[in-house]
């Protein structure tokens, strides 16, 4: 592979006004193309930090509901075998193994949510790094 003499234009029937006009409307467009791609990569983060935060709150009505609910019902049916006190403590610590498991079901899809539009970063890498090409 050969390379090109760096003494010599790359485009030697441009202009220089030429030559900056292309280079500030080939910006220009690069700008676009990165701004919709990070609009579109944040849209699609915020939809799954929406949808982790749907399970967080689905996660706490249940383990409300269910801890209320039930344990009272079963700490009344186990008072029928043992004392009410140690009755209502085994229900509510199942009840509390039950809301940790729900807990982090949903801490695992919210680390899932990328805040950082990767894409878009690699992609200004590359323009960049044309853009430096294009220049010398």
């Amino acid at each position: 592979m050969t390379q090109a003499d760096p003494t010599r234009p790359k485009q030697p029937d441009k202009s220089l006004g030429e030559l900056f006009g292309d280079l500030s409307h080939e910006f220009t467009e690069l700008v676009q193309t990165q701004t919709e791609l990070a609009k579109t990569e944040i849209l699609h983060q915020a939809d799954r930090a929406k949808d982790a935060g749907s399970a967080f709150g689905a996660a706490a009505v249940a383990g409300y509901m269910a801890l209320v609910l039930l344990s009272f019902a079963l700490a009344w049916g186990l008072a029928e075998v043992m004392p009410e006190g140690f009755a209502f403590l085994i229900v509510g610590a199942v009840y509390a193994i039950a809301a940790l498991a729900l807990f982090v079901l949903a801490r695992k899809r919210m680390r899932q949510v990328q805040l950082v539009p990767q894409a878009t970063v690699e992609s200004v890498k590359e323009d960049v790094q044309w853009a430096r090409q294009k220049m010398s």
